[in-house]
């Protein structure tokens, strides 16, 4: 399967691999699924007949067929990361997720004659593990993924954005798992959040640039550019912060522009995380089902006052913890009146990228459909054993990657 991923084009990668599995298992058909950037959907990016030479080519043009979530066998594969099979008269449908360290790329989907064995069922979930890492792979060299995920057009501000942010929403460890979230106001205003894990560190940011469109997503980019340089040479988060304040005041193309950010630095060996607040909505702690907002010391925003000075404060996390970041567009108008606390509560089971969609689901409803301001959260939970083996079935941590959603 692999060499006949590695012997296609980017394009046709999936397919070589989906039809290689398909004519060894003798199935009907098989589609790979990929999750839509909404969250909220399946898209039927590429369906393979296995009979019929001619029917395997297509003629140039690409087919996308979203499927809205309904609570049915394909939405409780994907957010419970469990292989669904479904009988029907002469056929079983199996749904496999196709996953990587809790990151949702899709579904694969088979169509078999007869019922399948438990053997068959782990080698079709194999294979599924497997795709993920062609998907990953070969869509570095085409849009034909992403094309399939966008339900909806982008602006130019949408693409600047889309951009800024990390490959992968979630990522799981041994001793933490970090999964954000953007749910998109009509003209976008700007946020981001971001994240990338050394050998014992993790470190993370959410930020919010002022304005909305171009000028905040050219904003947004000179404030991520500095953070991830400044990051990539270690320096610390106070050295960060110095940076990106400098970047945003001296290249700015709006005069006055400034991003507010919460900037992280979790130390996987111990559980300290150092956090900076730079004009942000201050960060909360979920812990033994109470939640606090977390005093740490006031900064002024990023670019807004060239030359002041930043301090980081600190707090040690305990296993259970979960850390929350959000931005202002969670809190604004009809948000506001969200119960944080007892949302918080009523999620507290669910995996961080399943909880991160269901406070935007919660914040969509009484703000929506429409929102006057990106929402966007990020979620850490610190599980602590820094360096243990993950125990894993298919590219997501079975300890915690199963969970049932919230009424």
């Amino acid at each position: 399967m692999l060499e006949a991923a590695e012997n296609a084009s980017p394009v046709e990668a999936v397919e070589a691999v989906t039809r290689e599995l398909g004519a060894a298992l003798g199935a009907q058909a098989v589609a790979f699924l990929i999750a839509d950037l909404s969250g909220r959907a399946l898209v039927r990016l590429a369906h393979v007949p296995l009979h019929g030479a001619g029917q395997e080519r297509r003629d140039g043009e690409e087919v996308a067929t979203v499927l809205p979530f309904d609570g049915g066998p394909a939405e409780q594969a994907l957010r419970t990361q469990t292989v669904q099979v479904v009988g029907q008269p002469g056929r079983w449908t199996v749904l496999a997720p196709v996953t990587d360290r809790g990151e949702v790329i899709g579904l694969l989907e088979m169509i078999l004659p007869d019922e399948p064995a438990p053997p068959v069922l782990a080698e079709i979930a194999r294979t599924a593990h497997m795709l993920a890492f062609v998907v990953i792979a070969n869509r570095r060299y085409t849009d034909l993924f992403e094309w399939g995920q966008r339900t909806t057009p982008f602006t130019l501000s949408a693409e600047i954005q889309r951009r800024l942010l990390p490959a992968s929403f979630t990522c799981e460890a041994s001793a933490f798992t970090v999964s954000g979230w953007l749910e998109p106001a009509a003209s976008i205003g700007g946020d981001t959040f971001d994240y990338s894990l050394a050998r014992d560190v993790l470190h993370f940011s959410v930020t919010d640039a002022m304005g909305h469109g171009v000028a905040s997503a050219l904003t947004a980019t000179l404030g991520v550019g500095s953070l991830r340089n400044s990051r990539r040479r270690a320096a610390g988060l106070v050295e960060q912060a110095d940076a990106a304040n400098a970047a945003v005041a001296e290249h700015a193309a709006v005069p006055g522009s400034y991003v507010t950010a919460v900037l992280g630095r979790l130390d996987l060996r111990t559980g300290v995380c150092a956090l900076l607040n730079a004009g942000h909505v201050p960060p909360m702690l979920v812990r033994d089902g109470d939640t606090r907002v977390l005093s740490l010391p006031g900064n002024f925003p990023l670019g807004m006052f060239p030359g002041v000075g930043y301090r980081a404060g600190e707090l040690t996390l305990r296993p259970g913890d979960r850390l929350v970041v959000v931005t202002d567009g969670v809190r604004e108008r009809n948000a506001a009146s969200l119960d944080l606390p007892t949302l918080f509560r009523s999620i507290a089971d669910l995996h961080p990228r399943e909880a991160v969609r269901a406070l935007a689901d919660a914040v969509l409803e009484v703000s929506g459909p429409t929102l006057a301001d990106d929402a966007t959260l990020l979620i850490l939970d610190w599980h602590g054993g820094h360096g243990e083996e993950r125990r894993t079935s298919a590219g997501a941590d079975q300890k915690r990657a199963s969970t049932a959603l919230p009424d």
